[in-house]
């Protein structure tokens, strides 16, 4: 790409810290939990905006009744030409009223407030990364297509489908999720996420009159929970893990029913394949229950296949182009980079530099950000590594 390109696109994004600080501050108050979708048209409106300042065309999608996701691109829009798929999401999981307790505050180089880091900041650096490209009038031979969904800490149930479509036609994803670690690694692989839910069908009776003629669920229950924790491998990177039970109707009634509901992380597609089945294939000891397994991997891993390591390592390069010393990492939860994964090239936590994602002492680094800001300028800049999958 050439250092003196990176050095005009890292000088003109530092020096923007007063428009990420103002358009994060709108963002942020305007609170916009995953749960109550009703309440998320300050945010959406207020980032459309900001888009639609900087001239593209944009429109909302998503279901009647639902929650509603943004949907961009430049205005002369090539149909037929190569895209490139900016990745993120503007619902968090703070409800309304937290920012009461916590509000957007700015200390020196760190902004502070209920969504900053995971993710309203990594939407501030796309509107950002945009604004660079045009106003140091750049060529970008991938048009950038822009889809940030409303519903990605709940699994992103009603916008998968189109993450889907795009991803199946891009070049490349490039996914704003804040970055791991105060170091800000980058996420070249996501562990598998898979929820199953087991229940146990027994038989009530008299715990004291008449117990043999009862058939425990909690006892059939406490057997399967022993079945599921074997099935953790650490060496392997794999987790099952029993996250709640529920079950019986009081003491002196052996249990007709019993419920466990399991979480599931898998470092490959394979491994969650396995897992399924192991799952699946749990059969009843107690005389007299029936079980019923339901649930799956709902994402799948994001492996470190040959155009994601293509990606990681072009980003690596214009690191260094940009003074940066970049460095990769695998995370344990999911996103949408899962999705967009098993179709085309995909580089995650491009977003934010700081902590504290989902908890109290969320945060970000202004210098960091930007200079992640001026990274994906020039990954969207760069030409595309890989063709998509599917055409």
């Amino acid at each position: 790409m050439g250092k003196v390109l990176a050095d005009r696109v890292l000088e003109y994004v530092l020096g923007q810290d007063g428009y990420l600080i103002d358009l994060l501050k709108h963002l942020v108050d305007a609170e916009s939990p995953s749960a109550h979708p009703s309440s998320h048209g300050p945010t959406r409106h207020a980032f459309i905006g900001a888009l639609k300042q900087l001239g593209l065309y944009v429109r909302e999608v998503g279901p009647p009744g639902g929650p509603r996701h943004i949907y961009a691109r430049s205005e002369n829009r090539d149909r037929h030409g190569r895209t490139q798929l900016l990745v993120g999401h503007y619902d968090t999981v703070w409800p309304v009223g937290t920012l009461a307790e916590r509000p957007f505050s700015v200390d020196g180089n760190i902004i502070r407030g209920p969504g900053v880091f995971d993710m309203k900041g990594g939407l501030v650096q796309i509107a950002l990364a945009l604004k660079a490209i045009q106003y140091l009038n750049l060529e970008v031979v991938n048009t950038p297509l822009i889809f940030v969904n409303a519903d990605e800490e709940i699994g992103s149930r009603t916008s998968t489908r189109y993450i889907r479509w795009l991803a199946r036609h891009a070049d490349r994803a490039f996914i704003l999720e804040p970055a791991m670690g105060e170091d800000g690694k980058l996420k070249t692989e996501r562990k598998g996420i898979g929820k199953f839910t087991v229940t146990v069908f027994g038989k009530a009776a008299h715990a004291g009159l008449d117990p043999e003629s009862g058939a425990s669920a909690i006892l059939e229950l406490s057997h399967v929970i022993q079945k599921l924790f074997a099935m953790n491998d650490v060496d392997k990177g794999i987790s099952v893990n029993v996250g709640t039970v529920d079950g019986g109707i009081q003491a002196n009634v052996v249990a007709p029913h019993s419920t466990a509901v399991v979480d599931v992380r898998v470092p490959t597609i394979e491994d969650g394949r396995q897992i399924h089945e192991r799952i699946f294939a749990i059969e009843p000891e107690v005389e007299g229950v029936r079980l019923r397994i339901e649930g799956g991997i709902g994402r799948p891993s994001m492996e470190a296949t040959p155009g994601n390591r293509a990606l990681w390592l072009q980003a690596e390069s214009i690191g260094e182009e940009l003074g940066l010393e970049l460095h990769q990492a695998m995370a344990g939860g999911g996103s949408d980079g899962n999705t967009t994964s098993q179709y085309t090239a995909t580089l995650d936590g491009l977003g934010p530099v700081g902590d504290g994602a989902h908890a109290k002492h969320e945060f970000l680094y202004i210098d960091k950000t930007l200079e992640r800001t001026a990274l994906l300028t020039m990954l969207m800049l760069a030409p595309a590594t890989t063709k998509p999958a599917l055409e």
